[in-house]
């Protein structure tokens, strides 16, 4: 992807990685300020408009690196922590919390990978011999800008020195030609968010189609790199059982239970803040017409519904992985 404009922080402007990002956008109009939340934060910005041509910031983040992860981020860790490189996904998913979180739709790019690293390290000794999980991809898509950012070629060699700790690249991109140059590292995962083909193109614009995502799945796993499956959220239709059931058939025939990490599973559910906001840019939407209910701050699935939907979607992926391998990402009580 190329862009049109790109903010750049005074203080990152001599950056290597700017320098690299400048270069491969020649036509660029550049813009510098002293600080991205001038751009990012600012008052009376229109999403939707500018989400059909974002801007790119390259920024320096100065603080709260490594941040622990929400509950429902657990995978078999012991210690649980998320970092964002960037903020702003690519994709234009309805269901994301990220369209309700921020007022901007440009991007926001921390070009000071190093300081990121060394929060991971001093985090990583300060825990020795616990398994330690990091997810990327909680804020962006880990993989769609890789091209660009090269995120996967500075943060994933870093896993190798720390045998304890697990990396997740959480994604729905198929831009995985620098993994596939790299000899896989045993502690990362490459986790892929899928749904059903109905909820898919109903909901996931812009992202690439389930078969694509299922492909470079393959792809990856032939190669050596250990995989994940997000399935979450799980969307209410009144074919789920038909449409999930044909999605885990379809991604199981494709690829070796025995080579998947871990398989993940949760419904829809969001802030109620996020939700209020993500529902008055999109007030068409279907899916915010849906039998949703508010649970403390969490706009969600009326239980019953929530329940059968997780009921059902668990039982049927016992059919194909154990048991040890699916972690429910809220009860199924």
């Amino acid at each position: 992807m190329m862009f049109n404009q790109i903010y750049i922080e005074e203080k990152v402007k001599l950056h290597p990685r700017t320098i690299r990002i400048c270069e491969i956008n020649p036509d660029a109009k550049i813009i510098y300020c002293d600080k991205y939340s001038e751009i990012f934060n600012k008052n009376s910005q229109n999403f939707r408009l500018q989400k059909l041509n974002p801007s790119l910031i390259l920024a320096n983040k100065e603080h709260n690196f490594i941040l622990p992860a929400p509950g429902e981020f657990n995978i078999g860790g012991e210690k649980n922590y998320y970092f964002s490189h960037m903020l702003n996904c690519l994709y234009d998913c309805r269901y994301c919390f990220l369209q309700g979180m921020y007022r901007s739709a440009n991007y926001v790019l921390y070009v000071n990978y190093d300081d990121f690293i060394s929060e991971i390290n001093n985090i990583s000794t300060n825990y020795p011999h616990k398994k330690i999980h990091y997810f990327s991809g909680y804020d962006c898509d880990s993989l769609v800008f890789d091209p660009i950012t090269e995120f996967t070629k500075y943060f994933i060699p870093a896993f190798i020195k720390l045998p304890d700790s697990l990396l997740e690249l959480r994604t729905k991109s198929t831009q995985i030609r620098q993994l596939l140059s790299m000899p896989p590292v045993h502690n990362c995962i490459i986790a892929y968010s899928l749904n059903p083909d109905k909820i898919a193109d109903a909901l996931e614009h812009k992202a690439p189609s389930i078969k694509s995502r299922l492909v470079s799945l393959q792809k990856l796993q032939l190669h050596g790199w250990n995989i994940g499956l997000r399935f979450d959220p799980i969307i209410y239709d009144s074919d789920y059982k038909k449409i999930y059931s044909k999605l885990f058939e379809d991604v199981f025939q494709l690829l070796n239970i025995d080579l998947i990490h871990s398989i993940s599973i949760g419904s829809f559910r969001l802030p109620k803040t996020y939700f209020k906001e993500l529902s008055g840019k999109y007030p068409e939407e279907k899916l915010f017409a849906s039998p949703l209910s508010v649970n403390q701050d969490t706009v969600q699935y009326k239980s019953s519904i929530r329940t059968e939907l997780l009921e059902y979607c668990y039982n049927d992926l016992l059919k194909y992985a154990p048991e040890h391998k699916i972690y429910p990402c809220e009860s199924l009580l």
